[in-house]
């Protein structure tokens, strides 16, 4: 056990201490106490996302979350969320390329219902085969209300453009002829490899302290076995040889563009200058899982695509992530315009970047 104690802050500029630890069984323990409001808030991390999935089985990380809230024998389905609202929480989970998280913020005092709810269906959920069946229509609904925004079906194609090989190249909800086909055997498989202490991380941030929130972790999920991961061998993209283009037809009278970029993984010392260029050139909008805030107007995009009335909306996206990924523009074409005048204008721009930076 360490506390990581005069780490420093380069945003405010002070000092971060949090404890970390590993606990037997390989959870990994990450703890700082927050007292500028009596709640908490504790997070549980898989290492698994869309990232690790192959085709046949694209979206099942993401359906493997809907059925970690549909019950098991301690904690039948529905009693859970009623616990949480019961005590002034909320709760939720979300999928992404590199992990699973479920996350709950409660009053303090409480917070430790959210630790135990979530090492039990660390082990108990129950995958009941009326509820996999039920949370089949609803993930597929998801992806079918998905296809109705051009964005979604445009970033789809500029994705599976991008990737050739690595399973970042399909989007976290799955293919529809996926999630047609897989059994509840495939979803229990995979949440039984996945969903295990050696492959979590256990967050917990607020009014508590450290050494007693430690002590609730292990309470909770030191008894849980590890088993061992299967051997994952990262796919490497090939090099990409030259620009790609896709061009996506649809109805509606809105064009969007499309640009991206290959970008080294979030470990690279790299990405630091990135998130420097998405802010000069987008704005600053985080790198969250949930997006940043605030406005691009003074960012170069907006003034040169925006202001001059070419375009009525630009956005960046840099996602930090465990392999080379990709930073995207996004550029909503404005009525009079076409998608030539917008793609000349925005690599003007990116050649100006270079040239003054």
């Amino acid at each position: 056990m360490r506390y990581g104690r005069g780490t420093p802050n380069p945003v405010r500029g002070a000092t971060v201490s949090i404890l970390k630890t590993k606990l037997d069984n390989g959870l990994t323990v990450l703890l700082k106490d927050v007292h500028t409001a009596p709640v908490a808030s504790f997070w549980i991390w898989y290492r698994v996302g869309s990232g690790r999935e192959h085709l046949g089985i694209t979206g099942i990380s993401h359906w493997v979350e809907h059925m970690l809230f549909k019950g098991t024998p301690r904690w039948p389905k529905g009693t859970a969320d009623k616990a949480i609202s019961r005590d002034g929480g909320m709760w939720n989970g979300a999928t992404w390329y590199d992990f699973t998280t479920y996350y709950a913020t409660l009053p303090a005092e409480r917070i430790e219902l959210e630790l135990e709810i979530e090492a039990d269906r660390m082990t108990g959920a129950l995958f009941e085969p009326q509820e996999v069946e039920a949370e089949r229509t609803v993930v597929i609904s998801e992806r079918q209300g998905a296809e109705n925004d051009p964005l979604f079906l445009l970033g789809e194609e500029v994705m599976a453009a991008a990737f050739r090989v690595h399973p970042y190249g399909h989007e976290t909800l799955g293919h529809m002829c996926d999630l047609l086909g897989m059994t509840r055997d495939d979803l229990y498989r995979h949440y039984r490899t996945y969903y295990v202490p050696n492959n979590a991380i256990a967050v917990a941030v607020g009014d508590f302290q450290p050494d007693g929130m430690l002590d609730l972790v292990r309470k909770h999920f030191g008894a849980i076995p590890s088993r061992a991961l299967p051997n994952w061998a990262r796919p490497e993209e090939p090099r990409q040889r030259g620009e790609r283009r896709v061009t996506l037809e649809g109805d509606g009278n809105t064009a969007y563009l499309s640009a991206v970029f290959h970008t080294p993984p979030a470990t690279a010392p790299d990405i630091y200058p990135l998130v420097v260029l998405d802010t000069v050139l987008t704005g600053a909008s985080g790198m969250t899982l949930f997006g940043g805030g605030g406005t691009n107007k003074s960012s170069r995009l907006y003034r040169a695509l925006v202001d001059t009335e070419l375009a009525t909306q630009v956005t960046g996206s840099l996602v930090p992530t465990a392999d080379p990924f990709v930073y995207s523009l996004t550029v909503t074409v404005r009525a009079g315009h076409t998608l030539a005048e917008l793609e000349r204008r925005l690599r003007a721009e990116l050649e100006r970047v270079v040239a003054e930076p």
